[in-house]
């Protein structure tokens, strides 16, 4: 784990030496796929990596597949073999950028920015266009975002047999409370 968080840090931030940074290795990341009369599908990973460069707005993130954690362990072993194959795809990225970011413009009210970057799960990319919300805390940046993905976009295949059982999109929810990196 160690040696991708150095790679992702080394690959973001490699032009910005001086940069000032926010950073968090307990970043809250969500799913929900269900659909309303069925069991809920929801799971949460409280292990998400993410780094923010507030020079420029870049932002990074990696997360383990297996970190997700559900309510029901059957669930979430046909999660892990079954849809994300996470000993093969063991880990997730999102890298982008906040537009028009300015550390001074965050404060203690929330503030909505466009949040544009490249999500990759299971080797596959996606774009990503959404808003985050900021605020800052005291000496932490509280981030906020959420945005829908479908299966298919990252070749996840739904047998047949529970389609119907599981939402077309996903929505994944953010809560990250990123520290300034001293």
């Amino acid at each position: 784990m160690i040696k991708y968080i150095y790679i992702l840090v080394m690959l973001l931030f490699s032009t910005t030496i001086t940069a000032q940074k926010y950073f968090t290795k307990t970043g809250i990341t969500e799913f929900k796929a269900s659909v309303e009369t069925f069991e809920p599908i929801e799971a949460t990973n409280k292990s998400t990596t993410v780094i923010l460069n507030t020079k420029n707005g870049q932002i990074a993130s990696l997360l383990f597949i297996k970190a997700f954690h559900f309510k029901v362990a059957l669930m979430q072993e046909h999660f892990n073999e079954n849809y994300m194959d996470s000993d093969r795809y063991s880990k997730a990225t999102f890298k982008g950028t906040i537009i028009d970011f300015d550390i001074n413009k965050i404060s203690k009210e929330e503030k909505e920015f466009k949040l544009k970057g490249v999500l990759t799960i299971r080797g596959k990319d996606k774009a990503i266009n959404t808003i985050v919300k900021l605020k800052k805390v005291k000496s932490t940046i509280l981030l906020n975002s959420l945005f829908s993905v479908k299966p298919e976009e990252f070749e996840i295949k739904i047998p047949g047999i529970v389609r119907n059982k599981i939402a077309k999109s996903i929505n994944l929810i953010l809560n990250y409370e990123l520290i300034e990196k001293k």
